[in-house]
C-alpha cells in the first residue's frame, strides 16, 4: 500500500501561483511513478501532469502545459505541481497518484491521495 497526502491548495487570484505538495508513504517512493489530476465541479476526472520513477520524463496535459512543473524529491518521499498564470478554469480538487508503471499512472493509477482544493478567482 501506498498512501499519499496533498497539500498546498487554497484561492488565488488569477495570474497566481501556486505549489502543491504530495507525501508520499507505505513503499518505496522512488519505485513509483506520480502524477496529478484533477476534477472540476461537474466534470470527470482529468489527467493533469505525471513524472516518472528517476524524475527524466515528464508529461503534460495541453491544458496546463507550460504553465505547470511537476517534479519530485526521492529523499523526500514528495511530488510537486507548481502552477502559474492560474485561471478561473483551473478550479478543481487536485489529486495525487502512484503506480509502478508510468502509463498506467497516467490513466489508472494504482493509488490516490485525498486530494487538495484549488480554488482560482477572476
Amino acid at each position: 500500500q501506498v498512501q499519499l497526502v496533498e497539500s498546498g491548495g487554497g484561492l488565488v487570484q488569477a495570474g497566481g501561483s501556486l505549489r502543491l505538495s504530495c507525501a508520499a508513504s507505505g513503499r518505496t517512493f522512488s519505485n513509483y511513478a506520480m502524477g496529478w489530476f484533477r476534477q472540476a465541479p461537474g466534470k470527470e476526472r482529468e489527467f493533469v501532469a505525471s513524472i516518472t520513477w528517476t524524475g527524466k520524463t515528464t508529461t503534460y496535459a495541453g491544458s496546463v502545459k507550460g504553465r505547470s512543473t511537476i517534479s519530485r524529491d526521492n529523499a523526500k518521499n514528495t511530488v510537486y505541481l507548481q502552477m502559474n498564470s492560474l485561471k478561473p478554469e483551473d478550479t478543481a480538487v487536485y489529486y495525487c497518484a502512484a503506480s509502478r508503471d508510468i502509463l498506467v499512472v497516467r490513466t489508472n493509477p494504482d493509488y490516490w491521495g485525498q486530494g487538495t482544493q484549488v480554488t482560482v478567482s477572476s
